[in-house]
């Protein structure tokens, strides 16, 4: 795995690479330097997605937290942003959440949240981290009386679904949907939201058996959503991730409507409404060129950052922003949220239908979305950090992009998340992007 944190928490095959010893010294380093900020016994909820790794690796969590003497709260099953709301609410003094994402279902990963329901900070992860790989030593145990505790919530999943329902307003019950669960954590919550705000909603890949989640279904995996919503006549369809912290979404006809999309939606909707701060909207390199034209037409300021929701994050909150959030369906309304929430985005995408009375295809209409390749070369970890220093990758890249000039580009970046090299072209053409993308993906991999 080499260091433990990457740009979402520390991720890994469950149980080989993310082993349970690692997961028990997290839960012990974490322990023993929120102890650091606190004067108290820290409070320590724990929550987690379907995957079946995540039960071993919460309880390894969970010991380690006790042997540093921190108290474990455990949620169970909830959303990623449910653990990020509900640290405040329950006043505790950090948040963990067991997933990968949309990872498979051999990968999982830790996630930590501060006691303000943010993302850890670096320095905080990085203390963590130093003391687990540089200080051993130092991973000291309580004893006796101050050994932590573990105890169990039942109230989470109605804490966390009633919050989203009262984060949105209209009516709603002339909506017809379909919710693609992703056999993931939205399986335990997104009836009580959807069917809660009085929407007509049919669920699919809602029954998690701990293998299946992100299996051929949910917003990795579009097809079969697209179809159902053709297939019943419904109004949209909403697919979430494995830990429902992103939403992706079909029109009526089935066509995607992705995280760019969204982000015009909704950038023009709470301008109109004067609920867009400073009339701007955050969003990553990646996004589609369509999207920038889109706010240049429609005066609104896109400000971009480098991929990852922290860094959009981050700039949201250094600028006072109330909106942004990435191609893929992470998006972050910090009215409402301290990180990305896929059920709240949909909930505010059909609070928009019901106020317009507009059909998605014509909401999502004001943006044009500019054809995009990207391809993934697997990387090894001693090649980590290379492919910028290649003159003959650095040199491929510099004359697609003189070809493509003002009307196409090309980013080319290592995953914070896989072991990956992401090459993405955009452009009028997509033979010719493609062609492109996959001369410049060819050099990457023969380094």
């Amino acid at each position: 795995m080499g260091r433990l944190f990457g740009t979402d928490g520390a991720r890994g095959v469950a149980i080989t690479e993310l082993s349970c010893d690692i997961a028990m010294k997290i839960g012990r380093a974490a322990a023993m330097v929120l102890a650091q900020e606190c004067d108290h016994k820290p409070k320590i909820i724990i929550g987690k997605d379907t995957r079946i790794s995540g039960d071993a690796l919460g309880s390894a969590i969970a010991a380690g937290l006790c042997t540093a003497g921190a108290d474990a709260v455990m949620l169970g099953v909830v959303p990623t942003p449910a653990v990020a709301l509900l640290v405040k609410k329950y006043n505790a003094d950090a948040g963990v959440m067991i997933s990968a994402s949309h990872n498979s279902m051999e990968f999982n990963g830790i996630k930590l949240f501060s006691g303000t329901g943010f993302k850890l900070s670096d320095s905080l992860e990085n203390e963590i981290e130093e003391l687990i790989l540089d200080r051993p030593q130092d991973l000291t145990a309580k004893e006796g009386g101050e050994v932590g505790r573990i105890s169990y919530c039942n109230t989470a999943v109605d804490d966390y679904t009633s919050y989203i329902r009262g984060s949105v307003s209209g009516d709603m019950s002339g909506i017809k949907l379909v919710i693609d669960c992703a056999n993931g954590s939205a399986s335990a919550t997104a009836r009580k939201i959807f069917d809660g705000l009085g929407a007509k909603a049919e669920y699919i890949s809602c029954e998690p058996d701990g293998i299946n989640i992100n299996e051929n279904c949910g917003s990795t995996h579009m097809e079969n959503l697209m179809a159902k919503v053709k297939e019943t006549g419904a109004d949209l369809g909403l697919a979430f991730d494995g830990d429902a912290d992103r939403c992706l979404a079909v029109d009526e006809n089935g066509e995607l409507v992705d995280g760019d999309k969204l982000l015009a939606i909704f950038s023009r909707y709470m301008r109109q409404k004067g609920r867009l701060a400073g009339d701007t909207c955050v969003v990553t390199v990646m996004s589609n060129i369509g999207f920038f034209k889109f706010c240049e037409a429609d005066g609104i300021n896109a400000k971009t950052t480098k991929v990852g929701d922290r860094y959009v994050l981050e700039e949201m909150l250094s600028g006072g922003y109330k909106l942004g959030g990435e191609q893929s369906g992470h998006i972050i309304m910090l009215d409402h949220a301290n990180t990305g929430d896929g059920e709240l985005t949909g909930a505010a995408l059909l609070e928009i239908l019901a106020d317009s009375g507009k059909k998605l295809s014509e909401l999502a209409a004001c943006m044009e979305s500019f054809p995009q390749v990207l391809v993934n070369v697997k990387i090894t970890a001693d090649k980590k950090g290379l492919w910028d220093k290649t003159p003959a990758v650095t040199d491929k890249i510099k004359e697609v992009e003189d070809k493509l000039g003002s009307d196409g580009r090309v980013l080319v970046r290592e995953s914070g998340t896989e072991p990956l090299v992401r090459v993405m072209l955009e452009g009028r053409h997509t033979d010719e992007i493609t062609a492109y993308a996959n001369e410049i993906a060819k050099l990457v991999e023969e380094m």
